[in-house]
């Protein structure tokens, strides 16, 4: 360790690579935007800086299923057609692009596990929607499930707990593990029935031996910091109950106010929050273990704010 933190936050071009084109909300520009902020903020000095990494097949294939690598495969030589029914296109790279998502979210699950860094961040990553199977809603691949997985089968690890303040539900984390009873969910969300991808109900709490393990917190449209901060309080009760002994964070910032595609309006006070009291209950429940995922956030100056604010908090510097 040198005189910097013991956080990590990793950039490169290469995770920056993953975006639909300068028209998309989901841009190659997002990455830049939030590094910009973290130079123009100093924290580009007080944090410890890692490339990007690329995963191997085997480890998207913890997750995915290989019918679904061999079409993104396909598709990203081609550049062509649709990867979902609408939502996510492929381009020329994509394979490799989504890739580095997954092996950089890896690389800081394995630094933190092995204890080279306590906490980590990655801006673009958190891809929640994407199914086993295929694509959704901007997601190619799931970092966030091939990380539990990988927790599991390759660390030991069993009780994870996977939170997302992002607007959108988390579908592709929650329904794939959704009769998991070791992965705690907690997941705030705008209200499905005004958003993308109109699930993640009160009632869906887990199924099989997994009933009461997951908690879904519907929010609704025009939530500000005030009503989130009162539904965290559940939140937390929960994941204290969980006992958990690794943490996702997925910090998407389209739940801050001013989101092109979403309807909450949170400031980047309510992610410093969240980050603040989840990395509370990583010190007495994880020894510290903790990696944040930027998620979505389709206003620019809205991820910069949130995700520099995630970083701060992991820091410990003042509000």
């Amino acid at each position: 360790m040198n005189s910097k933190s013991d956080v990590c936050v990793y950039v490169g071009e290469a995770l920056a690579a993953y975006g639909f084109g300068s028209g998309h909300p989901f841009g190659p520009d997002r990455m830049g935007v939030f590094w910009q902020r973290m130079v123009d903020l100093g924290l580009d000095q007080r944090v410890q800086v890692c490339e990007p990494q690329r995963a191997s097949d085997e480890q998207i294939l913890r997750f995915h299923t290989s019918e679904y690598l061999h079409r993104v495969k396909a598709q990203s030589k081609s550049g062509t057609g649709f990867l979902d029914f609408g939502d996510t296109p492929a381009f020329k790279g994509v394979y490799e692009a989504a890739a580095t998502v997954v092996g950089t979210t890896l690389a800081a699950v394995d630094d933190v596990m092995n204890g080279r860094w306590r906490q980590a961040f990655v801006p673009i990553a958190g891809l929640h929607h994407a199914r086993r199977e295929q694509a959704a809603g901007f997601c190619v691949f799931n970092d966030c499930g091939v990380a539990i997985e990988t927790l599991r089968s390759e660390y030991g690890v069993q009780r994870v707990a996977y939170v997302d303040i992002d607007a959108h539900h988390g579908d592709g984390v929650f329904y794939a593990f959704s009769d998991d009873p070791d992965l705690c969910v907690v997941d705030l969300h705008e209200d499905g029935r005004y958003l993308y991808p109109g699930t993640g109900s009160v009632e869906e709490s887990g199924t099989g031996a997994a009933a009461g393990t997951k908690l879904n917190i519907p929010m609704p449209p025009g939530a500000d910091d005030e009503t989130f901060r009162r539904m965290w309080e559940s939140a937390e009760s929960f994941l204290s109950r969980a006992q958990p002994e690794f943490i996702l964070l997925q910090c998407g910032a389209d739940s801050l106010a001013g989101d092109p595609i979403t309807h909450l309006e949170y400031t980047a006070a309510a992610h410093r929050y969240a980050t603040e009291r989840l990395l509370a209950l990583a010190e007495t429940s994880c020894s510290g273990r903790l990696v944040a995922l930027g998620g979505g956030g389709y206003n620019r100056d809205n991820l910069a704010e949130a995700w520099t604010s995630v970083v701060a908090a992991l820091l410990g510097e003042a509000a």
